[in-house]
């Protein structure tokens, strides 16, 4: 058994060999650059393989509306600033201080199988696969969704990019890229359950906020839902589904804000693993 944790990328460790932290950080930064790469070259062009059809990534989402249709432009200014996050992640993994790097590396597994079911999500997706891009949605929701579980007193440095920002884009993917398998997803059927499965997404993110006092969960929620309340007042003035989003948005963005300001202020102690030490150098780290 000792062996097996020594060997699993998934176990906590309070340490990690050289050859491990090694390993993390090359394939940390090729599965990262395969999402970043291959997410940025199908929101430009569409794939020029198969019969299948074959669609730019956004073009997907326009010309299939549906009830959980987002706003390109929400979309792509949410993973620009998610990658960004990301990158900043990957740089703790060449810390000199050796608890950053061990902070950095206990997450670290379950970011690479992100970040290449990831690749293979929009793969699909562009290609018109939705049920297989469901499929690895719902995969890669349950690997978030244990990450989050397992190390949710990580810093924020860590937390951001690596659980709570993939993990809210993931849920709400899957019911945007499940109502695309639909046949007829624009249909009076269709937009009912649109109309009562968009309530989710608050139930999502106030258990977090709740239960986590998750701010960034809460924040990145509000995002994506005001991204659905964009798309949808875009194509249908006269309709209940953005009026739904854009309060899903406010309620979301105003408990965020609640949390958000006593962490910020220093009254919140949620996202430090254990009381601060006397040593005034750490201090600031576990309370960034």
């Amino acid at each position: 058994m000792a062996n097996f944790n020594a060997w699993n990328p998934f176990s906590r460790r309070e340490s990690y060999s050289g050859s491990s932290i090694v390993t993390f950080k090359i394939l940390t930064i090729v599965t990262w650059l395969l999402s970043v790469i291959v997410s940025v070259y199908y929101v430009v062009n569409e794939p020029k393989d198969g019969f299948t059809i074959r669609r730019r990534f956004w073009d997907q989402n326009n010309l299939y509306p549906t009830a959980f249709t987002m706003s390109p432009v929400l979309g792509d200014i949410y993973w620009v600033v998610l990658f960004i996050l990301q990158l900043g992640y990957i740089t703790h993994l060449f810390s000199r201080k050796q608890e950053v790097v061990n902070w950095a590396a206990s997450v670290g597994g379950h970011f690479i199988v992100n970040n290449l079911l990831h690749f293979a999500f929009v793969m699909l997706f562009v290609r018109s696969h939705f049920i297989w891009a469901e499929i690895i949605l719902i995969a890669n929701f349950i690997n978030l969704s244990s990450l989050y579980f397992r190390h949710n007193t990580s810093p924020r440095f860590i937390h951001t990019p690596v659980a709570s920002g993939p993990l809210a884009w993931t849920f709400v993917a899957i019911y945007w890229n499940g109502a695309l398998m639909v046949h007829h997803p624009h249909n009076l059927v269709a937009r009912i359950f649109g109309n009562i499965f968009i309530w989710s997404i608050l139930a999502y993110g106030s258990f977090f906020i709740v239960a986590f006092k998750d701010y960034t969960m809460g924040f990145a929620l509000s995002v994506l839902s005001a991204a659905i309340g964009v798309a949808q007042f875009e194509r249908q003035v006269i309709a209940l589904q953005w009026i739904f989003a854009f309060v899903i948005m406010s309620v979301l963005f105003l408990a965020t804000v609640g949390i958000a300001v006593p962490a910020w202020t220093g009254r919140d102690h949620l996202w430090r693993r254990f009381e601060a030490p006397a040593d005034a150098e750490r201090a600031p780290l576990l309370n960034e």
